[in-house]
């Protein structure tokens, strides 16, 4: 995920340079990296917030569970990885597609164009906020195993 961003920022970053006509009135280069800045600084911010805790979390329920590290790394996969966080997936997968098409379109264009900012504003808080559901999902998995007696 975090490799696919770079790569996106990267090419929108590339695509607003390669832009050389007349940008139409509120819309520049700079409009679309302040765009592909705030998106990566808030999915950072995500996963720098959420990150120590979720691994604090399960290393509390390794502790409470008595799991060796062989059991453990059996026993968290599905904290990490089920059909919902796959979804979740996936559907930051279809923005981070949407985004590298948008990006491509403007690579080709003759002129920046203000409607692709605004798609791309949509998909990057589309991504942002899909990136908040799946670690909300995770914590209150792992949320509610943790309360379980045992």
């Amino acid at each position: 995920m975090r490799a696919g961003l770079i790569g996106i920022i990267a090419l929108v970053l590339a695509s607003a340079s390669a832009s050389r006509g007349t940008a139409e009135p509120g819309c520049s280069k700079a409009d679309f990296e302040a765009v592909v800045d705030e998106a990566a600084a808030a999915l950072r911010a995500l996963n720098h917030q959420n990150t120590p805790q979720f691994q604090a979390k399960l290393r509390q329920l390794k502790d409470k569970r008595g799991w060796s590290h062989e059991q453990f790394l059996v026993e968290a996969a599905p904290f990490v990885r089920d059909d919902a966080i796959a979804g979740f997936d996936q559907k930051s997968e279809d923005f981070l597609a949407r985004i590298t098409q948008a990006g491509q379109a403007q690579a080709t264009a003759a002129s920046l164009n203000c409607g692709l900012l605004v798609d791309l504003r949509g998909s990057l808080a589309h991504l942002v906020e899909t990136q908040k559901a799946k670690w909300t999902y995770m914590f209150e998995k792992l949320n509610a195993e943790l309360a379980k007696a045992r």
